[in-house]
């Protein structure tokens, strides 16, 4: 799409009215806390090894689209957008300091230095010269680099600032004019799908960490900057505020759609944060109301039961056939983190979770040497198949392996661990602290004003519900332990020290407050937990409990070859492009038909084996790995398939064969499974 300067300049004039004036900008309710803060215990820390040994760790050494791309000197691009080497960096940074690693470390050093110091005399950071190719986008995912780079190492903190400022301040020359670098024009190569405009917020974000934290007397060009990338985006049609409404907001899944300026999956799943982020600018009442709405307007009608959104790339609907893209995962992560710290939403958090347990582990090989472009809730193979149910995957894309179609997720999917780690706990004001995102977790940090604080939560959640807390603290702080929505309070206990469990009294945030004295406070808190039977479509349901969701666990045989290029999947990749022997394309391929079942829900048994203190296997997200399943009776039944396309499932199954116990696994360990099932009664 195509805009003269008149109508540009035109639009501008009526929008937002955020002239800077000294403004502050709207704050969050909780602050988060130094990326290397927070340490990883457990099985999460077993997930973030793995990756760092795996091919999150070892892309700069290989992969062409990082180590080879235009960032690094090289050739290497695979769209005009110039973003894998900045989606790279998003994520090494706070794996490396999440580990405290220094293999990777050295790897983020590397880049930034040659990112620095090649910041051209005007400002522009990037390899680009010509105005044509000079695309703002990539820049945001360089900021959110630098950013946690800044947080983590302090030593680095002043050149990065410095950096951003003249970064800021040609953004601002830039987007004063026509909206330069953000709305593409006739002969610009930096538009492609017009995502970068569509996720205007997200640069505008990066700049706003500047003007909360060093603004170092440029308000008003930061300040302005951020007022220029919404009001371009607007201009440009795409306006967040005008999607997310009933009776605008798609309901069915494409084709079917006719406006498709929103309906990327990607781009939605990052613009859950564009109102607010629009929010703390212009601070407009309305907008935290959708902010709400449009996280539930979306899961309503295009969510997944792993947490994540149903598109592949675009809308899907509800189909359990259709795929949800791993980049979407990892960006509704972070969306869900972002909306928690801010509003302090519970269910923001529950999601969050919901995805890192389920949709994400579920795309990801055991060993994260491999990974799915897209999944589906019911997923009986994956290989090249000869029909396709997507709209813009190719026919590999829910083949486990190094870019199974655009490379996008190969760099993208790695920050989903870390920034959730990252999140995992948040200050209260600036005494006290917040464990909001569940997991094995140590976090050493400064409350107030000298108050050093430790706190090892010690636990196998999701696996298991109790959480074991050891704090110490040089002076008394209340301690916050998110509640989830789904705990059942009847049975959820929290023990002090020696005495007797008593029952969870919840704040109106959906905490339990816990008084820390000086010295070391000790504590254990038990969620209950039950079995949700959750309808989906088509008559079918999908099991949960807890956090966790429960999928049937197929059978299969793995076949493995040299990987494959991502636009042309028959063909490999020159021998000099992969990392033998650990990157293999793998087809997963059924033993037998035992996918084709029907349910009697009435019929479900917990078999848990886990406790809150053993070692989980490592890798737990692997086949049969978790100590927990369900058992439920099933019956086969006739279930089609065209074209290796499955039918949606049977409205009125009707028992092919005898019934039989069958075991539903936790969805993040299975790679072949079937999630939403008809049901039956087998009394």
């Amino acid at each position: 799409m195509k805009f003269s300067t008149l109508t540009l300049q035109a639009a501008s004039l009526a929008l937002l009215g955020t002239t800077y004036s000294a403004e502050q900008l709207a704050p969050f309710k909780y602050d988060s806390l130094p990326l290397g803060s927070i340490k990883p215990l457990g099985w999460l820390k077993d997930q973030l090894r793995l990756s760092a040994e795996g091919l999150a760790g070892h892309e700069w050494d290989f992969y062409r689209y990082a180590m080879n791309s235009t960032w690094s000197g090289g050739t290497w691009e695979y769209s005009g957008l110039h973003e894998t080497a900045p989606y790279w960096f998003n994520y090494i940074v706070p794996l490396a300091w999440s580990l405290d690693d220094a293999r990777l470390k050295a790897q983020a050093k590397e880049f930034l230095d040659s990112v620095l110091d090649a910041q051209q005399a005007d400002g522009w950071l990037g390899p680009e010269t010509a105005k044509s190719e000079r695309g703002l986008w990539a820049r945001a995912l360089l900021l959110y680099g630098m950013i946690q780079y800044a947080e983590a190492d302090p030593s680095e903190t002043e050149r990065i600032v410095a950096a951003m400022h003249r970064f800021v301040n040609l953004a601002y020359t830039m987007l004063k004019d026509n909206y330069t670098g953000l709305v593409p024009v006739s002969g610009d190569v930096f538009g492609a799908g017009n995502h970068g405009v569509t996720r205007a917020h997200e640069l505008a974000t990066q700049f706003q960490w500047l003007y909360d934290k060093y603004p170092n007397g440029n308000e008003a060009n930061i300040w302005g900057a951020i007022d220029l990338m919404f009001k371009g985006g607007i201009a440009a049609q795409r306006d967040w505020r005008e999607f997310f409404v009933e009776g605008v907001f798609p309901t069915v899944a494409m084709p079917a759609i006719v406006d498709r300026r929103f309906v990327h999956g990607v781009d939605l799943a990052e613009g859950l944060r564009w109102t607010t982020a629009l929010y703390r600018l212009d601070k407009n009442e309305s907008l935290p109301t959708q902010a709400h709405d449009s996280v539930d307007m979306l899961f309503k009608y295009h969510g997944a039961d792993s947490g994540t959104i149903t598109a592949d790339e675009l809308l899907a609907g509800m189909s359990p056939n259709r795929g949800s893209e791993l980049c979407m995962a990892v960006e509704t992560m972070y969306s869900m983190s972002y909306l928690y710290r801010f509003y302090g939403t519970n269910r923001f958090a529950d999601r969050a979770e919901l995805v890192a347990f389920n949709a994400l582990p579920a795309s990801i090989s055991p060993d994260w040497w491999s990974h799915q472009y897209v999944a589906q809730a019911n997923q009986p193979w994956a290989f090249n198949i000869s029909g396709n149910p997507y709209v813009n995957v190719n026919n590999y894309g829910n083949t486990f392996g190094l870019e199974p179609n655009y490379p996008c997720c190969t760099v993208n999917h790695p920050q989903g661990y870390p920034k959730f780690l990252a999140a995992s706990f948040m200050k209260v004001g600036t005494s006290d602290l917040l464990h909001a995102l569940l997991s094995p977790t140590k976090v050493i940090t400064t409350l107030g004003t000298n108050n050093k604080v430790t706190v090892t939560a010690d636990t196998n959640y999701p696996f298991n519900p109790t959480i074991k807390y050891t704090i110490t603290a040089q002076s008394p702080f209340t301690f916050h332990v998110r509640i989830p929505a789904w705990a059942n309070l009847s049975t959820s206990t929290i023990t002090l020290g020696r005495s007797n469990p008593v029952a969870l009294t919840p704040t109106t945030d959906n905490h339990q407050l816990v008084s820390v004295r000086t010295g070391t406070t000790t504590f254990s808190i038990t969620f209950g937990q039950t079995v949700s039977v959750v309808q989906r479509a088509n008559s079918a349901v999908a099991l949960h409990r807890g956090p966790l969701l429960y999928a049937l666990d197929l059978d299969y045989n793995t076949e493995s070859f040299s990987p494959r290029t991502y636009n042309a999947p028959t063909v490999p990749l020159p021998v000099y492009q992969v990392h033998l022997p650990e990157t293999q394309d793998h087809f997963l391929k059924p033993v037998g038909k035992d996918w084709a079942i029907a349910i009697d829900t009435a019929s479900i048994e917990v078999n848990d084996m886990s406790d809150s203190t053993t070692p989980l296997k490592n890798p737990i997200f692997a086949k049969g790995a978790p100590p927990v399943e369900l058992k439920v009776k099933a019956c086969p039944i006739e279930w089609g398939v065209t074209n290796d396309v499955l039918a949606e499932p049977p409205v009125a199954p009707v028992c092919t064969g005898d019934a039989k116990v069958v075991s539903f696994r936790p969805y993040g360990s299975t790679k072949l499974r079937m999630t939403e099932l008809p049901v039956v009664n087998l009394s």
